[in-house]
């Protein structure tokens, strides 16, 4: 796809101006261990909410696009990084792939106010908490920094668009069916989830919560309990053998987490409920290839990562570059995904999950 080049900042924007910005809210910082917001004569006179879309725009060429996932270290993670960095090579921008170490929301803040301070022109998150970064956001997005959240969203009037890797209600009804088809249709459940906040995977328990109360076919199967790896591999592992321990009985773990289903399933391999109790939820087939091969894991789904990330690199980029606002009916192409629409509330959907098991796994390498 052939692009015209495009200016080297934003429309009606200028690279001085942010840098001088952040200059002076680094000084600021420095000054009193806190933000603060700039007065309304430094800001530019219309706010961010009266931006008007170009559809025709090009995209820009030198944007710099900095990725802050929940974690680094985390292959999920890595993958959408991929994409995002391939995207942003593409559009001949710089690109960067920083963060904690640790998936909490206090660990990102500081990210965020660095890459505010840095003139960063656009930032893709993904969440730990839905509201506690949203002040460092608003004082990024004042200095001119689009801000994209990706797989776990913040407030919307924190971000300038979403990019949901799946419609969330869709998420929750594929566990369950996962679930109940691979126990019977009966018996006690568990949920070995990310962390306490993480609005998509909250979002995804809720709707399997309600499809147990409110759905016939499931009347047989009984949540038990929800645990909280807090999306690292050791602590997930953990849970697991508490989940099992608290719960005898127990037919199946769903886990809605990369990082848990993949320390969930080397628990199980290791012990004795290996093929005995039922493991699903979301994982990479290059996580779970090993336990679908001995009998560990039957089957679980995800959507493409890498995919997701491109999508959020161009979504930015799209914003940045005036093509979007992240208005409901806005519509921009990004690059071979195509032509996506973005939804109420800033929200752009990537596609379904797909299942992966035995039959298919092989077939994909990601």
């Amino acid at each position: 796809m052939t692009r015209t080049p495009a200016p080297t900042t934003k429309p009606g924007r200028t690279r001085a101006r942010r840098t001088a910005l952040a200059l002076g809210l680094a000084l600021t910082l420095a000054a009193c261990g806190g933000t603060t917001r700039d007065s309304e004569e430094e800001r530019d006179d219309a706010p961010a909410g009266d931006a008007t879309a170009d559809p025709d725009a090009a995209y820009a060429t030198d944007l710099s696009v900095a990725m802050l996932p929940k974690s680094v270290n985390n292959p999920y993670f890595e993958a959408s990084s991929e994409g995002a960095e391939r995207v942003v090579d593409e559009l001949a921008g710089s690109y960067e792939y920083t963060g904690p170490s640790d998936a909490s929301a206090s660990s990102q803040l500081s990210y965020v106010n660095t890459l505010s301070q840095q003139a960063t022109d656009v930032v893709l998150l993904s969440a730990n908490d839905p509201n506690a970064l949203c002040s460092a956001l608003e004082q990024a997005r004042s200095l001119e920094t689009t801000v994209v959240t990706f797989d776990s969203d913040v407030a919307p009037e924190c971000r300038d668009v979403f990019v949901s890797q799946v419609d969330g209600a869709e998420v929750g009804s594929t566990l369950l069916e996962m679930t109940a088809e691979q126990i019977g249709g009966e018996g006690e459940i568990a949920i070995l989830s990310a962390t306490a906040n993480a609005t998509n995977q909250n979002a995804w328990i809720d709707t399997m919560e309600a499809e147990l109360a409110e759905n016939p076919d499931y009347a047989d199967i009984e949540l038990v309990a929800v645990a909280y790896g807090d999306d690292e591999d050791e602590k997930s592992f953990r849970e697991t053998q508490g989940l099992l321990a608290a719960h005898p009985d127990l037919a199946a773990i769903v886990s809605p987490t990369t990082v848990g289903i993949a320390a969930a399933a080397r628990y199980l391999q290791g012990s004795e409920y290996g093929g005995e109790v039922a493991l699903t939820g979301l994982g990479t087939p290059n996580q779970m290839r090993e336990f679908v091969a001995d009998g560990t894991v039957t089957e679980f789904a995800l959507w493409d990562p890498t995919a997701l990330g491109e999508l959020a690199a161009y979504a930015g980029a799209a914003v940045a570059s005036g093509i979007i606002t992240g208005a409901e009916g806005e519509t921009f192409t990004a690059g071979e995904l195509g032509e996506y629409t973005v939804g109420p509330d800033g929200v752009i959907t990537l596609g379904p999950p797909t299942r992966f098991n035995a039959d298919n796994i092989d077939d994909y390498d990601f």
